[in-house]
Formats: C-alpha cells, structure tokens, sequence
C-alpha cells in the first residue's frame, strides 16, 4: 500500500482557498490531477494496480481514542500542521522494491512554482498483512 499525505492546509491550498499556504492556481491542479490520473493508468496497464482512494479533508474527520478507559470522540479538523492520510493506492508486484520504485515516481508530481524546491513531501510504502516480505 502506498500513503499519501496531507494536512488540512494542503487540502485548503488544493481548493484554491486562501491561508497559510497560497492556493493552488486552477492550472496546476489540473496538471496535478492529469499526472494522478496518468501514475494510474500505467499502473493499470502494467496490471500491478489494486485499488486507490482519495480521502475527504481532515475537517470531515472524527477521531476516536481512548482516556480514562472511554472512548472519546474529537472531531476535526486537527492541528493546521497536522499531516493525516489523504489517500492510498494498492498495488500487487513483484517486490517491495518495485512497489518503493512505483512510489518514487510520485516525486515528480506537478506543484505550483512558490511551493518551492524545498516543500516538505513523503508517501509510506508498506505491506499488507500477509503479502510480500514476511511480517515480524
């Protein structure tokens, strides 16, 4: 499975929303999405895609834990800074190196100029239980 991340800040930048962080213009979310939309089909032609997902905007979260031995409710969004899954993509490969090669290639996903050389990026490759490397 490969994470991706994002924070309420990105989703608000993405919908061309003023804060922190400049919105998005129009054309690089398109050109965003039309690099998503590609990343996939080559995936899906190569027959390694499983399944993806974008997730709604941390806003549109709840969070459940535990204090005191109750389960406590929290309803977002959580802290401007704070990254949460954005969205998945499952593949079925080869190897865990491939699926980190796959991932690698979303390094490349377009971004607005004054997003800079320097903005903070990740995505988490992991296995699921029971498929490729052995679990310890």
């Amino acid at each position: 499975m490969i994470m991706l991340y994002g924070s309420q800040q990105d989703y608000d930048a993405l919908a061309g929303r003023p804060g922190e962080r400049p919105p998005w213009p129009a054309e690089d979310v398109a050109a965003m999405h039309a690099f998503m939309e590609a990343w996939n089909n080559e995936l899906v032609d190569s027959g390694e895609f499983v399944d993806a997902r974008g997730l709604a905007a941390p806003v549109h979260t709840r969070r459940v834990g535990l204090r005191a031995g109750a389960p406590v409710v929290t309803d977002g969004p959580y802290a401007e800074t704070e990254e949460v899954l954005a969205g998945y993509t499952i593949v079925e490969c080869e190897s865990f190196d491939r699926a980190t090669e796959i991932a690698a290639r979303l390094a490349k996903t377009p971004r607005p100029e004054n997003a800079g050389p320097d903005h903070e990026w990740y995505v988490d490759v992991r296995p699921l239980d029971g498929r490729g490397e052995p679990q310890e």
